[in-house]
């Protein structure tokens, strides 16, 4: 490790995904500044309970409530007691965690000095309903919620205020939510109209959006899952960059979360992908918003609702089971779970296609994963949860083992873009993909009965893509990767899970059979409902501690 992070200084979204540090609930506000002498002393007030990556140190709170039941990288390294940061700074780990961020309006309308926002990039000044035909949004601006609707004028969104929360062991968050919303209320009520908390969230137009983890039933009560609604595990691979870890756990989670090298093994990303202020890929500071301490240990966030209808994926799924299990003489369950497995790149509990590439594989893989649970084999499990991000694609060029066009093949196609793939030449490692990458955050929301499927309900993922670029990293993956199939060899077609499926365009995902099976013939899963769609969203800057303190006080200095 070769950076140095002042984790203090840093919002503490940035390094953390709260849902499993701890934190499964989270309410998440939108707020528009009226005034703003107003609005600076709202963001001074805020400041000191915004928390920063610094690393916690709370023995007498004991382990933290979220436990998922996949063995994961993270999940060893905290159990063996090594920590998930550097730095000196240790503080209380909080009940509620808050974050801010700002819209590039919401800047403005701070009186954020011209010269400092005039560096901005396009696309953070933009906004995202500007650049909708970019991410594929166009089919879906009327269904967006009435916040991001009528975001303009007096009611645009300036501010985003998140709280992520702890849980009672029934299931609700803790009651210092409650006390933190009210807090933040007082703050706009005390700003006697500088500050204004938005309604106009999910059909209801609430004050807030309200997201919990996907609860699994358990003995001692409900216990927050890694799934989403589609009732797959989600979570897996998140970047590791330069200073975000302390050594020893870099050591383990840059296996497969890290940049290949052509020696295939694997180094942490450079920091500069996901701060500002830092060297990039490409071992340059990019330019960023004067003064240098304005951007640095900030970046930028794209902030989306993503509904999913989850009962046209259920009807798929039954739909194209049957097709599979007429056509490969298999059980209808066996063909589901293969289905569903081939269109995300992983099996429902997110065990890798290249790890398990059969039912079969993947039904032992689960058996040798509890029989080494159940002997607490811990350099067993450490190696079987290696498997969940340790792989490549150079073994399956053809994507007979993984679709080529699979959600996870497109989302990180790791060594597959690589010019000497499929060759004996060992190519550079991932280095096109090292500049596409993303740290992924957020939560579900809503609720979804599978007993009474319906899709016109308010459930999803809110979705938080972290990067320093917007252009390059989000909106190139969004637009090349996830709208469009040139890059996987697929023409138009897009991806299976988050994709537009417009029926006109004839979507599909084709399932190449077993390579060394002779005179297989492709399945074709076809047609793709519309499974998610965006239900509004905007890019945001989430600034440094050191930014936040010259925004409250008003003294940003460009020159």
């Amino acid at each position: 490790m070769t950076t140095t992070l002042d984790l203090a200084d840093i919002q503490g979204g940035i390094l953390r995904a709260y849902g499993r540090q701890g934190f499964p609930k989270a309410r998440y506000f939108f707020l528009t500044i009226r005034d703003a002498a107003r609005g600076r002393a709202f963001v001074e007030a805020l400041r000191p309970k915004i928390c920063t990556a610094a690393r916690w140190k709370n023995p007498a709170r004991g382990e933290p409530l979220q436990r998922t039941r996949n063995p994961r990288v993270k999940d060893i390294v905290r159990a063996e007691g090594v920590p998930d940061y550097p730095g000196e700074v240790q503080l209380m780990k909080p009940t509620v965690a808050i974050n801010i961020a700002f819209t590039f309006y919401g800047l403005a309308a701070l009186e954020v000095p011209t010269r400092t926002l005039r560096a901005m990039p396009d696309a953070f000044i933009d906004g995202m309903a500007t650049r909708a035909s970019i991410l594929g949004d166009d089919p879906f601006l009327e269904r967006r919620d009435a916040v991001w609707r009528q975001s303009q004028g007096a009611t645009r969104v300036h501010l985003l205020v998140s709280m992520n929360a702890e849980m009672k062991p029934d299931g609700t968050p803790t009651d210092d939510l409650e006390r933190e919303t009210a807090m933040l209320q007082q703050l706009c009520a005390d700003s006697h109209g500088g500050v204004v908390l938005l309604p106009g969230t999910g059909p209801d137009e609430a004050l807030w959006q309200d997201m919990s983890a996907v609860m699994h039933d358990d003995p001692d009560g409900p216990k927050p899952s890694n799934k989403e609604h589609f009732g797959l595990s989600d979570g897996f691979g998140d970047p590791v960059f330069e200073g975000q870890l302390s050594p020893e756990a870099e050591r383990l989670r840059v296996i497969g979360g890290g940049k290949l090298l052509p020696d295939r093994s694997w180094a942490p990303i450079a920091t500069g992908e996901f701060l500002l202020g830092y060297p990039d890929e490409a071992q340059e500071i990019p330019d960023a918003a004067m003064p240098i301490e304005f951007s640095r240990n900030g970046t930028f966030m794209a902030y989306r609702k993503l509904h999913e209808d989850v009962a046209a994926f259920d009807a798929m799924i039954a739909e194209q089971g049957r097709g599979y299990a007429a056509q490969f003489g298999v059980p209808q369950d066996e063909a589901e779970d293969t289905v569903k497995a081939k269109l995300v790149g992983r099996w429902r509990d997110g065990v890798p296609l290249m790890a398990a590439p059969t039912y079969a594989a993947w039904r032992a893989f689960n058996a040798e994963l509890t029989a080494a649970h159940q002997a607490d084999d811990k350099p067993r499990l450490a190696q079987l949860a290696l498997k969940f991000t340790d792989f490549t694609y150079r073994p399956d060029p053809a994507g007979s083992i993984c679709p080529a066009t699979s959600h996870l093949r497109r989302a990180n196609p790791r060594d597959m873009l690589d010019p000497h793939f499929g060759s004996s030449d060992p190519g550079d490692g991932s280095a096109l993909v090292n500049r596409r990458r993303i740290l992924r955050r957020g939560l579900p929301y809503g609720r979804y009965d599978r007993a009474a499927p319906a899709d016109h309900g308010d459930h999803g993922i809110i979705f938080l893509a972290i990067c320093a670029d917007l252009t390059r990293q989000f909106e190139f993956v969004q637009q090349q990767w996830m709208q469009y199939g040139l890059d996987f060899n697929a023409g138009s077609d897009t991806c299976p899970i988050i994709g537009n499926h417009p029926p006109e365009h004839d979507p599909k995902l084709v399932i190449i059979a077993d390579a060394k099976a002779k005179g297989a013939r492709p399945f074709v899963c076809q047609p793709l409902p519309q499974l998610v769609e965006p239900r509004g969203g905007d890019y945001f800057f989430i600034p440094s501690m050191t930014a936040l303190r010259l925004i409250g006080m008003g003294i940003v200095d460009p020159t």
